[in-house]
């Protein structure tokens, strides 16, 4: 636990109370249990205060008056970080979900949202105009955590990482002050926001470029467990070939009776029938026991992951790079699969590919451009059961992994304890990245995953 300074609390309630009122929640306010929990139950971090801001005015005087009052400072949009980073434990928080506004402009083919808008935000404006851009999966994450990363998603493969279609991001800065970070104002800022994430302010408002897409052909395709191995292999030479238009998720789904296999395909191009051919061939790996694929709107398609978090369980998240699903992978995934420990939880390859591939691995601070696998270890379990095994289940499945595991690792989805494999995702950017830290955050004000200061 955080030992909070009183005076500190004393003086970050002096500067903001006046601009906030009764926005700015204490723990015995009625509202500040709720404005505190995420979607995680695991997390029981208990901050010291929350600013529930409505503008960009208001984070700055939010951000000045915790780092006068020397207190930890966090911000959370979407607040779907699992190790709940965004509640920093005996600190300010700087609440963005009131910021929630999108607008879409369908002649410049652009999007501008708040900092608190979420995937399904950003969607909702952009939907009407036939108009997308690359999201992740769940449309609860907030756009700013999964895009400043990096924002791997069903659209990787045709429109690159959700990093790679931001246009321009409004930063509030540690000193309180706010610029507009692009190709025509502080590029350097820019380069790093786009890969190293909150570690330099808090972003206020991002704009993206969209793409013409009415619809994609996708859908779920389940497999009992004793066809894992199977579908995981043929998943492989599959994805290896595959067009950019295609990109495809796999691993293990909670089924009724224990795990299933599954693939999760997304046609993204225009020529359906090429797309039906192709999932045709991913049905095949296996006698699908569900099979429910076809074409609908992109954000329709989401919507199919929701039911994946269960509000009031407890989720511990572990991952791992690979270059390819190799026999050893699969073998580690279907092994997992087999020792769950509890009924909800999941295992999921992601693919990265495609125009997210092609881009030059200088240009952006996200730096692993070659094609690649995200693995996502993810215990779930009720509120009333312990921890221990199911943390003992996913450390087993990704010390499995290891011996074929690339270096470093998606940072929004590492933990406190992995800073080390954070910064080598970094690879030869680390060093311009560390710089930008310090010039924009010498005192270390924002410290995110991975932290670039000590």
């Amino acid at each position: 636990m955080t030992i909070v300074s009183a005076s500190g609390v004393d003086t970050v309630v002096r500067a903001l109370r006046p601009r906030l009122g009764e926005r700015l929640l204490l723990p015995d306010d009625a509202g500040f249990g709720g404005a505190r929990r995420v979607w995680n139950a695991a997390v029981t971090h208990r901050p010291a205060l929350i600013a529930r801001c409505r503008d960009t005015a208001e984070v700055a005087a939010a951000v000045r008056a915790a780092r006068d009052a020397g207190l930890p400072l966090s911000v959370r949009a979407g607040g779907h970080d699992w190790a709940g980073r965004a509640v920093r434990d005996g600190g300010l928080v700087v609440d963005l979900t009131g910021l929630r506004g999108a607008a879409a402009d369908p002649v410049a083919r652009t999007v501008t949202v708040e900092g608190g808008a979420t995937t399904a935000d950003l969607l909702a404006a952009a939907a009407p105009h036939g108009l997308v851009t690359a999201t992740g999966v769940v449309g609860s994450v907030g756009v700013a955590g999964l895009s400043t990363v990096g924002g791997y998603g069903p659209l990787v493969g045709r429109f690159g990482l959700a990093l790679d279609n931001l246009l321009g991001a409004e930063v509030v800065l540690a000193d309180g002050s706010t610029v507009t970070a692009g190709p025509d104002g502080d590029p350097e800022l820019w380069w790093a926001l786009r890969g190293g994430g909150g570690n330099f302010g808090v972003v206020t408002r991002l704009r993206f470029r969209l793409h013409e897409l009415p619809a994609v052909l996708a859908g779920m395709l389940l497999f009992p467990a004793a066809q894992g191995r199977a579908v995981l292999s043929g998943y492989a030479g599959i994805v290896a070939a595959a067009p950019d238009d295609l990109t495809v998720m796999t691993g293990f789904l909670p089924g009724p009776d224990g795990p299933m296999a599954f693939l999760c395909p997304f046609w993204s191009g225009a020529d359906l029938a090429a797309g039906a051919r192709a999932v045709d061939a991913l049905r095949a790996l296996g006698r699908p026991v569900v099979d429910q694929v076809g074409t609908m709107p992109y954000a329709a398609a989401l919507r199919m992951f929701d039911a994946s978090i269960v509000d009031g369980n407890h989720y511990l998240l572990r991952s791992r790079w690979l270059a390819d699903l190799s026999p050893a992978a699969a073998d580690a995934l279907v092994a997992g699969a087999a020792e769950l420990t509890s009924p909800f939880s999941t295992l999921i390859v992601n693919r990265f590919h495609g125009a997210a591939a092609r881009v030059d691995p200088a240009a952006t601070a996200f730096a692993n451009r070659v094609p690649h696998q995200v693995v996502e270890v993810i215990a779930a379990w009720p509120a009333q059961d312990t921890a221990e095994r199911h943390r003992a289940w996913a450390d087993s499945v990704v010390a499995a992994l290891d011996p074929v595991a690339l270096p470093g690792g998606y940072p929004n989805l590492l933990g406190p304890g992995d800073d080390t494999r954070a910064r080598d995702a970094y690879g030869g950017n680390l060093d311009r990245l560390l710089a930008a830290k310090r010039r924009y955050d010498p005192d270390n004000v924002f410290s995110a995953i991975p932290a670039l200061l000590d």
